[in-house]
Formats: structure tokens, sequence, C-alpha cells
């Protein structure tokens, strides 16, 4: 059986890019150069950080440069790997989830994300943040964005809010399994482009019949890509169950 989530397709899904003279960035670095034939390479650091500096050595060996966005909860807030991944010198973000800590609280949340910033500003002089989607909170963190504006705190840029994916292909693999609508709560975005991805070699196919647009951002959560075949089944198992869970749950709120 043909194993996907690997680091070996990882790192073939990267050189593809790079054969076909794309440029892969920070996004940091994206939105002050605008490569007109770039993918973004954005990391969702949710759980298993060792994972993150796995991935963020293989793109260093590489030349590449990508942003990794750290959630500020126990099992991801890793100091010394936070510290080891800029040190490759890839770019850091703040993968903010304060809104839903904060029960929705509006200022409580502010001033969460406050302290959460410059607790991150000590390892990477952070420009870019990225909301985290919690399907069991059901509140939207981007909704802290209704009330204040990032911008005034030298934040150039959330995905969410200041790319045009009309221009720029979006692909998640959020529930393991690319732009899976059924899997996916809040990690969405509004786009003219439909390809049919259902594994990372679709994505490499369309690549090599130079069907993909110019531009594309790719969010890959770490905990996902495994080598070993032990940590990649467990890995498999649970997004699996968590899957049905997640369907479950958007059963029950419809009725």
């Amino acid at each position: 059986m043909h194993r996907d989530f690997t680091l070996s397709v990882y790192k073939n899904l990267l050189e593809s890019f790079l054969e076909k003279d794309y440029k892969i960035t920070s996004f940091e670095d994206f939105l002050r150069d605008n490569y007109p034939r770039c993918v973004i390479l954005r990391h969702d650091v949710d759980d298993k950080p060792g994972n993150a500096l796995v991935t963020a050595e293989l793109e260093n060996k590489l030349h590449v440069r990508g942003t990794y966005y750290f959630r500020i909860v126990r099992q991801c807030n890793k100091p010394h790997i936070i510290k080891g991944i800029a040190e490759l010198g890839h770019e850091i973000g703040y993968h903010y989830e304060d809104f839903s800590l904060a029960g929705g609280d509006y200022q409580l949340a502010y001033e969460k994300f406050l302290q959460h910033l410059a607790y991150f500003r000590n390892f990477y002089p952070v420009r870019t943040i990225c909301m985290h989607g919690n399907p069991l909170s059901f509140l939207d963190n981007k909704k802290l964005w209704d009330r204040f504006d990032y911008r005034e705190l030298d934040i150039a840029g959330e995905p969410y809010f200041d790319v045009d994916f009309n221009k720029v292909l979006y692909l998640t693999d959020t529930g393991r399994c690319w732009n899976s609508s059924k899997s996916n709560y809040f990690d969405k975005v509004s786009s003219g482009y439909h390809f049919n991805i259902s594994t990372t070699q679709d994505i490499i196919s369309f690549l090599q019949t130079n069907e993909l647009p110019d531009q594309i951002m790719i969010t890959f959560h770490p905990e996902r890509w495994n080598e070993k075949l032990i940590p990649w089944t467990s890995e498999y198992l649970g997004q699996n169950f968590k899957n049905l869970v997640k369907a479950m749950l958007r059963n029950f709120i419809k009725k």
C-alpha cells in the first residue's frame, strides 16, 4: 500500500514545485515581494511540535523558507523548538485562538492576544498571524478583528484577510484529506479555483501537467507527516476518528 503523508512524500512534493520553477516562500516574504510564481509554505503547528522541527530541517536542506504558526497552549508551545526553527531561517508567526480561549469575551481575548504576541516576539519579530480553528469551541477566532485592528500592532498580514484566494490557490491538509469540507470548519476560503484533489500525489500530477496556477498557498500540519509506520498509523487512525466526531457534531448542530 502506498502511504501518503510521509516525509518522503512531503520532500517529493517540495522538490516537484522547485523543478517547476516555483519560489517556495514564507508568508511574510510573499507579502513584501509578491513573487509572481510561488508557493507560500505555511505550517500550522497544532500538536507534536517535534514534527515541525523535522520538516523545518528538511526544508532547510532544500534551501527553502516557510512560515511556522505556533499556538500558545502547552502541547504546542515548546521554546527550544520554536527557537530551533527560527534559527533554521524560517518565519515564526502566532497561531492565535484567544477569542475561543476567552469564551467570546472580546476585551479579554484582545488582552490575551497582546500578551501572547509579545511572548512569541521573544523568538522572532512576528509580522504575520493566523487563526487557529478549534471545532470543539465553535467560536471563530477571526471574529476578534471585528472590534480590533491587528495592523496597529505592526502585523503585516493574516492569510484569511490579506490574500486574494481568487488569485492564489489554497490547499490544506486539514482533516488529513486535502480540502475536505466534511472535516473542516474554519480552515476555508472563498475561491474560484476547483481542483479534485484527494492525495498529495494528485497535487504533483496537476503540477506535472502544468494545470496549477502560478501562486499557491499550502497549509501543512506537521503532526500529520510521519515516516515511521507506528506514528504514521497512530495519526491515520486518530485523524479518521476526529473526522468522524467532527461530522457527528456538525450534523447535531444542523438539527
